[in-house]
C-alpha cells in the first residue's frame, strides 16, 4: 500500500502462528494472512492457544482445529494437541478429516432442501406427506417441511437404535408408525428423526440419494474434494478416530449409531470434512449462495434460509441454530444476527454476517473414551474470535450491523453495499482542480485518508498546482495517538510544520497563517456531540472569517449514521471545548453539513465550500461504506464502540471507569466500589432493549481508577435495530444515582450531558421516559433547523 503513513504507525507488529507444525502442507483455496489484515487483534487471537490447551490438559478433548475466517480470508487456522492417542499418538494437523457428525443437517441436508427450493419442487408449507404418504400417520399428515427445519414438528428426539437393525426400508417403516410427542409447531424439540426424514425427502424428491445429490450439488460445485459421507480409505491416515466399535477404531466410519446403520448416510449425522472445505462453505454462505462464481443458493434463499425465527423457547432459521440452549458455541459477542450448529463428537461452526466472518472449531472430543467435553471451551473460543474484532478488515469491511432511528430502518435490506467516495477521494478523481493555485493550511490527522489508504497529506503534497503550506493536528496529534497536549513538530516527509491545535493554543495564530489562503479540513468524526474534532472545526470556520480565508471541508460519512437524532440538546450557557454549539448528543450530521450549520447559525460568514461524499445515503453506517475504519481516536478502537459512545461517553467526567486503559474502553464501566453482580441485575431489571450486562472484573492500567481492581458490567449488544446508546447511557447514570447516591459523585456528569434540566431529572430519581421528555421540544426544533444543513438523502 502506497504511502501508508499512518498505518505502519498505528499497527504492532503482530506474530500469529497459523500452523502448529511447520511441516504440515499448506491448504489450498482461501488465502491466509495475518489477523490485522482483515481487521483482527493478533494479540487477543492468540488466546485461543490458552483456551483450547487449557481443555487439553484437563483431558476434555484430544486436539482441536481452529479456523477463523472473515471476508474470503482466513486469519487464523491453527492446530492443538493430538489427532489420535490411541492405540498410539500422532499430533493433529490443520488438514485432518473430522465426522462432524450434526453439522451434517444444516451444511448437507438443509441445504439440500434449499436447493430444491430453489428449483421450485418444494414449499417450506407442504406437508411432509404429500411426498412421503406413509409418513402422515399417527397424527403426522400435518407436520411441513418448514417444521422438520426448525425442530417444531413434534416428533420425538431419537427413536430407539433398534428400529435401524434391520436395515433402512424397515427403519423408515418405523418411523412412518412413531406417534407425535407434541403438536406440530407447538414446541421445539431438536430431532435428529426430523432430519432423517429430511434426508429421505431430498432423495425421493430428486431421485438420487443424500450423499449423491450433495455431492453433485454442493461439494463438488464449490470444489470440496475432502468433504462427503463415506470418506475413501486413502484419506484414513489424515482422518481423527472416534471411539471403538466391535474391537476396531472408528476412522472413516460415522459415530452416530443410526447413520452407521443406514449405511453411513443419513440426513442427520454421517458427514466428515475439513476445516478448509468448512472455511470454502461458510464464505458461500456469507457470499449469500456463490462462490468464485458457481452459484449453489439464489440470494433470496439464503436470506430465508439464515433469517432468525421465533420458534417455542428461542429462535432458530432453517437448519441452524440462533439463540436456543443449543447455541453455547455462539459465545459472549456475536449478536442474534449469527447462527451457526454443533456437532455430537465435538465440532462446530458459527456464523456472523454482519462482521463477514465465520469461526470453525473442529474436535474429535469422543476420543478415546467417548467422555470429552467441549461446550464450554467452543463457547469461550467463540467469544475470543468475536472479541478480537478492532475494525473492519483492510481495505474492505464490514463490524456489526449498527442501528437506525425510529422508525427502525435495517441497512441489510434497505440498501445493498455502495460505493462510498469522501472528499478526499472527489478531488484526487477531479484532479485537484477545486484546490488549483491554492495555498493550503491542511487541518488533517491520521484519519485523513482516500480509499486507498494514502494521506491526504501526501496526496496534496504531491498534486500539481496544489501548495501545500502548513499543517495543524486537532487533539490526539497528527497521528491520533497523543492522549495528553501536543507541542508543534515536523512532518518527517514533506518537511512541512505540524501546528499543534491541542497544546498551547487551540487556533491558529496570525504568524502560523502567513503564506496561506485556504483551510482544507479532513478528519473523520465520530457522530457524538463531545467529540473535539467538531471544536476545531468550528475554531478553523472562525479563525478563517476573521483572517478573510476560505475554508474548504472534505467530507467523510458520519460513521454511526446520518438518521438518529437523540439526546438532550446542548445548553448555550455550558459551550465548552467539548461542546462547541447547540445539537444534540447524537446529531446524525456529517462533518460538512455540521460546518454549514456552524457557519450560518453563529453567523460566523467564511467562506466555505464542501466537497460532497458521493454514493452514501444517510442510513449507511461506517460498516455499509467500503471505506477503511481507522481508530479516530486512541479510545475508539472499534465501530461498536463508537456506537457506545454517546450514552456510555457522558460518564467519563464523573468517577467512573469507561474502560479507558483496558482493552475494552467505552464496552465496559466500573469502579472499586461498585458490585457488579448487583448492578448487572439492577440493570437487567430495566429491560433495556437489545443489550445485555454481564457483571466483571478489571483492573485500567491508567485513566479513572488505574490500577486499582474494579467491579462493574461488560456491555453486550445483541439487537442493533433495537439498541438506543443515549436510553442505555442515562438509564445507567439512573441507576448509579439510585444505587450508589454516596459513592457515585454525579456534579461533572453535567459537563458533557451539558443539559441541566436532565440532570436535575437523574439526581431526582426520574425514570427515563420521563427524563426523555425533558429535551423533546428542544430536540424537535433542532430537528427542523438541521433539515436547512442536510446535503444527503
Amino acid at each position: 500500500m502506497k504511502n501508508s503513513r499512518f498505518f505502519l504507525a498505528a499497527i504492532l507488529t503482530l506474530n500469529c502462528c497459523r500452523l502448529l507444525h511447520s511441516t504440515e502442507p499448506t491448504l489450498p483455496g482461501l488465502p491466509k494472512v495475518l489477523p490485522h489484515e482483515v481487521g483482527l487483534d493478533a494479540a487477543k487471537l492468540a488466546r485461543i492457544d490458552a483456551v483450547v490447551q487449557e481443555a487439553i490438559d484437563q483431558g476434555r478433548l484430544p486436539g482441536a482445529v481452529v479456523l477463523v475466517l472473515r471476508h474470503a480470508k482466513i486469519g487464523f487456522c491453527k492446530a492443538y494437541g493430538c489427532r489420535m492417542k490411541q492405540p498410539h499418538e500422532s499430533p493433529m494437523t490443520v488438514d485432518t478429516l473430522f465426522d462432524l457428525a450434526s453439522l451434517t443437517k444444516p451444511i448437507a441436508t438443509a441445504t439440500a432442501i434449499m436447493i430444491l427450493l430453489n428449483q421450485e419442487k418444494l414449499h417450506l408449507e407442504d406437508p411432509v406427506s404429500h411426498y412421503l404418504p406413509m409418513f402422515g400417520q399417527n397424527g403426522k399428515d400435518k407436520i411441513t417441511i418448514g417444521q422438520l427445519l426448525l425442530h417444531t414438528s413434534g416428533l420425538m428426539a431419537d427413536n430407539p437404535v433398534q428400529d435401524y437393525k434391520e436395515g433402512d426400508k424397515k427403519a423408515f417403516a418405523r418411523i412412518d408408525q412413531l406417534a407425535l410427542v407434541a403438536e406440530p409447531g407447538k414446541k421445539f424439540i431438536y430431532s435428529d428423526v426430523g432430519f432423517i426424514v429430511l434426508g429421505e425427502l431430498v432423495e425421493r424428491i430428486s431421485g438420487e440419494t443424500l450423499d449423491v445429490f450433495a455431492r453433485k450439488n454442493i461439494f463438488q460445485p464449490l470444489g470440496l474434494k475432502e468433504t462427503g459421507f463415506r470418506p475413501p480409505d486413502h484419506l484414513s491416515g489424515r482422518t481423527a478416530p472416534t471411539e471403538k466399535r466391535e474391537g476396531r477404531w472408528l476412522r472413516g466410519e460415522v459415530h452416530d449409531p443410526r447413520a452407521d446403520l443406514l449405511g453411513g448416510v443419513a440426513g442427520h449425522a454421517g458427514l466428515f470434512s475439513t476445516a478448509e472445505d468448512l472455511a470454502i462453505y461458510t464464505q458461500m454462505i456469507l457470499n449469500r449462495g456463490s462462490w468464485q462464481g458457481k452459484r449453489i443458493l439464489s440470494e433470496r434463499t439464503v436470506q430465508l434460509m439464515t433469517a432468525p425465527r421465533e420458534v417455542p423457547g428461542g429462535r432458530r432459521a432453517l437448519g441452524w441454530d440462533v439463540q436456543t440452549t443449543f447455541s453455547s458455541n455462539r459465545g459472549e459477542v456475536f449478536g442474534v444476527d449469527s447462527f451457526g450448529h454443533t456437532g455430537f463428537t465435538g465440532t462446530s461452526i458459527w456464523l456472523d454476517p454482519g462482521s463477514r466472518m465465520a469461526v470453525i472449531f473442529l474436535s474429535n472430543r469422543v476420543h478415546p473414551d467417548g467422555k470429552g467435553d467441549v461446550k464450554r471451551l467452543r463457547g469461550q473460543v467463540a467469544t475470543v474470535v468475536g472479541g478480537s474484532i478492532v475494525a473492519p478488515p483492510f481495505p474492505f469491511g464490514v463490524a456489526r450491523e449498527p442501528p437506525s432511528d425510529s422508525p427502525r430502518r435495517t441497512p441489510h435490506t434497505s440498501r445493498s453495499e455502495t460505493r462510498v467516495l469522501c472528499g478526499i477521494d472527489v478531488l484526487n478523481r477531479d484532479g485537484f482542480r477545486q484546490l488549483k493555485g491554492k495555498k493550503i493550511g491542511l487541518v488533517t490527522n491520521h484519519t485523513g485518508v482516500d480509499r486507498q489508504g494514502q494521506s491526504t497529506i501526501d496526496l496534496l503534497s504531491q498534486a500539481k498546482g496544489v501548495h501545500l503550506t502548513a499543517l495543524f493536528s486537532p487533539e490526539h496529534g497528527i497521528r491520533g495517538q497523543a492522549d495528553q497536549a501536543v507541542q508543534d513538530s515536523k512532518d518527517e516527509i514533506t518537511g512541512l510544520p505540524i501546528y499543534s491545535l491541542y497544546g498551547q493554543r487551540k487556533r491558529p495564530t496570525r504568524e502560523q497563517l502567513q503564506g496561506i489562503d485556504t483551510f482544507v479540513f479532513d478528519i473523520q468524526d465520530i457522530g457524538c456531540r463531545f467529540y473535539t474534532y467538531l471544536t476545531t472545526l468550528g475554531y478553523i470556520l472562525e479563525t478563517a472569517a476573521e483572517h478573510r480565508l476560505q475554508v474548504i471541508v472534505l467530507d467523510r460519512p458520519n460513521p454511526i449514521g446520518g438518521i438518529i437524532v437523540e439526546g438532550p440538546v446542548l445548553d448555550p450557557h455550558l459551550e465548552s471545548f467539548t461542546g462547541y454549539h447547540p445539537i444534540p448528543v447524537q446529531h446524525g450530521m456529517t462533518i460538512g453539513e455540521l460546518a454549514g450549520m456552524f457557519n450560518r447559525e453563529r453567523k460566523i460568514h467564511a467562506e466555505l465550500q464542501v466537497i460532497r461524499i458521493e454514493g452514501w445515503q444517510r442510513e449507511q453506517t461506517f460498516d455499509r461504506t467500503g471505506l477503511f475504519w481507522i481508530n479516530p481516536s486512541p479510545n475508539m478502537r472499534s465501530l461498536v464502540e463508537a456506537f457506545l459512545y454517546p450514552g456510555i461517553g457522558l460518564l467519563e467526567t464523573t468517577n467512573i471507569s469507561v474502560g479507558r486503559g483496558t482493552d475494552r474502553p467505552f464496552e465496559i464501566i466500573g469502579a472499586p466500589w461498585l458490585d457488579g453482580r448487583k448492578f448487572s441485575e439492577a440493570l437487567a431489571r430495566t429491560d433495556l432493549p437489545g443489550i445485555r450486562f454481564v457483571p466483571t472484573r478489571f483492573t485500567p492500567a491508567r485513566s479513572t481508577h488505574a490500577g486499582k481492581e474494579c467491579g462493574g458490567v461488560q456491555i453486550f449488544i445483541d439487537n442493533w435495530q433495537q439498541f438506543s446508546s443515549l436510553q442505555t447511557g442515562i438509564t445507567i447514570a439512573c441507576e448509579l444515582q439510585r444505587l450508589y447516591p454516596k459513592e457515585w459523585q454525579s456534579k461533572n456528569y453535567l459537563k458533557l450531558l451539558a443539559h441541566p434540566p436532565t440532570f436535575a431529572a437523574i439526581l431526582r430519581g426520574e425514570s427515563y421516559d420521563q427524563i426523555h421528555k425533558q429535551w423533546l421540544r428542544e430536540l424537535e426544533e433542532f430537528r427542523a433547523k438541521r433539515n436547512a444543513y442536510l446535503l444527503y438523502e
